[in-house]
């Protein structure tokens, strides 16, 4: 095949693999690798190279199946209740447990219980039996469960363990499969340093390599994962070659853009063939795929949700090829999307959402982060595929989503969309912690979001605290403006009193004290998004005080987390940020308090007073639980009105 560089070409997805396939097939890679036969104790998971044929009958003799008397059927004939028969122990009743040999001679068994022994009889012991039994009767014969030739498991079959006991059962103590892929994970980056290293500004923790390479143990794989090598050409082009030797698939990740210091296309080409520089997908376009020496060879982008999606689609399905399976076929749900998303045009966009249940509609909810956001992998229950030269979806429609947790579990999820507060993760690990088949699932779209989500039917609950500016009131104003003409009944739960204030460096070197200080030339402000109850404070007081926002350097730039703010303020982006103090002691920062406000939990009654929130009602009720406690341990927080209802709004 001719070498082609077409990296940032818009190629699409299947035309990718079908290039890549073509070189793998020249190179003989894309059958099985080759058999080994192992011992029965090593073979669970293992795919067979060939049949398994019984070397012997199960059972390999009639065998009594209760225990009990075996007789000959033809001597029991005309036992009954009124006329029962009695038959000679020894001779025409001869004693036989559970899996015993059938006697000679005897062709069935009457279960113990349904006899009389009496063995001071006449002539020796004596069993009465008040029913006569059928030939075979409680007998498992010869073959019964498997006869000798017999196919067992097809080629191409994972092993359970109840196949592992089948092959045992018709005479195997060893089985022949397919050889596990050898697969080599190669990180490559200056900037990276091993899980626990100390870290200095600029170092990132290299994690890649243990995320690609458990999915490749997951797919049956045997995975080396090579040590960490800075972005010199040489190195990195002698490990691979080394890996290449021992290895079926060498993985090469990060390198794989087009920047001065990415070198994985330049070394497969030299080292090889270089088939794919670039696929039209999102998150993982900078994708390399080609063959060396006779091996396949892959360049993984260095983002982690890059990595992770373009081994899941690219490289998992070779490994399960390699073992002669398909791979594992995720269900297909739909799902109505809460907001509207926007895809590039050119590209197949594999968007991660969070799911639920909410009535009888299963909503899909949009997870915000790019390709280098992990946690988006972490908390995603589907993925759903906007195919290429596709401008998106609009809220409300209906989607095909590709679960990555069972259904189940989707529907025992309760759907928090609305305002951030760390207590809503606590919530969540508690919920868990007491119902281990329940879920709190939270998107954080701010409190306005969370009303207009409760309005279309998106969510079992919204945490809100949007003060009115006319009359001074939490929330009930907004509800009666979105909700109430809607016909949508709601509770209003009473959750925590919180602090807002501002959130600045450690020891506060700017001596930020108050939104005066805002005004400052020297202080740079980090906001929260349009809709989210802090940014409505904010413009609350700014208004109170006649101060323009325009003023205030960065005023415009907007976060949607407490955290995020805290984050920004942590990293030098800012001098400080409006939020609460549980998100500046997270991250040992400093706070300024100012505000005092409430954050309350607005829930339609439907849901209210529905069996999937009783126990999350339950949890939150419980003054002496832990939940309250580590709320409280949070700091800036007052819980004395949590689960209290402070109002129903609505007809």
């Amino acid at each position: 095949m001719t070498e082609r560089n077409i990296y940032l070409h818009d190629i699409a997805l299947d035309q990718a693999i079908d290039a890549w396939n073509a070189l793998l097939d020249e190179n003989g890679l894309l059958d099985p690798l080759g058999t080994e036969t192992i011992p029965l104790t090593e073979a669970r998971d293992r795919v067979t190279a060939e049949p398994v044929w019984a070397k012997i009958s199960s059972p390999h003799y009639h065998a009594s199946a209760m225990d009990g008397y075996a007789v000959r059927a033809e001597e029991t004939h005309g036992a009954t209740e009124t006329s029962p028969k009695r038959l000679k122990v020894g001779s025409q009743a001869i004693v036989v447990d559970t899996g015993d040999p059938l006697p000679p001679g005897k062709n069935a068994v009457i279960m113990v219980e349904h006899t009389q022994l009496y063995e001071d009889a006449p002539g020796g012991p004596e069993i009465e039996i008040m029913a006569a039994v059928a030939p075979w009767q409680d007998v498992r014969p010869m073959g019964e469960d498997m006869v000798a030739t017999e196919l067992v498991l097809p080629a191409n079959h994972r092993l359970r363990p109840q196949d592992l006991g089948a092959i045992a059962g018709c005479g195997h103590t060893e089985v022949t499969v397919y050889r596990r892929p050898r697969v080599a994970i190669q990180p490559t980056g200056t900037e990276l340093v091993p899980p626990g290293e100390p870290l200095k500004p600029g170092d990132i923790i290299e994690y890649n390599s243990l995320m690609l390479g458990a999915a490749a143990e997951e797919a049956g794989c045997a995975v080396t994962r090579l040590p960490i090598r800075s972005d010199d050409y040489e190195t990195i082009k002698a490990a691979v070659a080394q890996a290449l030797e021992t290895h079926d698939l060498v993985v090469i990740n990060a390198g794989s853009s087009a920047g001065t210091e990415d070198y994985t296309a330049a070394i497969v080409r030299e080292l090889g063939q270089l088939c794919v520089h670039g696929i039209a997908i999102r998150p993982g376009h900078p994708v390399i795929l080609g063959a060396a020496r006779g091996k396949a060879l892959v360049g993984i982008p260095g983002y982690p949700a890059s990595a992770a999606m373009t081994f899941d689609l690219l490289v998992k399905p070779l490994l399960y090829r390699w073992q002669g399976v398909e791979p594992p076929a995720r269900p297909v749900i739909q799902a109505a999307m809460t907001r509207k998303v926007l895809s590039p045009m050119g590209e197949d966009d594999f968007l991660r959402v969070t799911l639920g249940q909410v009535g009888e509609r299963i909503v899909a909810t949009p997870l915000h982060g790019g390709a280098g956001v992990i946690m988006s992998l972490v908390k995603a229950d589907g993925i759903v595929k906007i195919p290429r030269f596709s401008e998106g979806h609009h809220a409300g429609e209906l989607v095909d989503v590709e679960l990555l947790r069972p259904l189940e579990s989707i529907r025992n999820t309760i759907v928090a969309i609305g305002s951030h507060d760390l207590t809503l993760d606590l919530l969540a690990d508690h919920l868990r912690r007491r119902r281990h088949d329940l879920t709190l699932s939270s998107a954080h779209v701010g409190s306005l979001g969370g009303l207009l989500a409760l309005q279309r039917g998106e969510a079992h609950f919204a945490g809100s605290h949007l003060l009115d500016e006319e009359t001074g009131r939490y929330n009930v104003d907004y509800i009666q403006r979105l909700l109430t003409p809607h016909g949508i009944r709601v509770v209003v739960l009473g959750f925590v009193n919180r602090q807002q204030g501002l959130i600045v460096p450690k020891g506060n070197p700017k001596n930020i004290q108050s939104l005066e200080d805002l005004l400052r030339d020297d202080v740079v402000f980090i906001n929260r998004q349009r809709g989210a109850g802090t940014r409505v404070l904010l413009d609350y007081e700014l208004k109170k005080r006649k101060f323009n926002p325009r003023k205030i350097e960065g005023y415009s730039r907007q976060e949607y987390t407490h955290l995020a703010v805290a984050a920004a303020v942590k990293s030098g982006a800012a001098d400080c940020g409006l939020g609460i103090q549980g998100a500046a002691r997270a991250l040992d920062l400093d706070f300024v308090p100012l505000l005092n406000e409430r954050y309350d939990l607005i829930i339609p009654v439907e849901h209210y007073e529905s069996d999937l929130l009783a126990p999350l009602l339950a949890l939150i009720r419980d003054r002496e639980g832990d939940f309250v406690a580590a709320v409280e341990a949070l700091g800036g927080y007052e819980t004395t009105r949590m689960g209290e209802v402070l109002a129903e709004i609505g007809d």
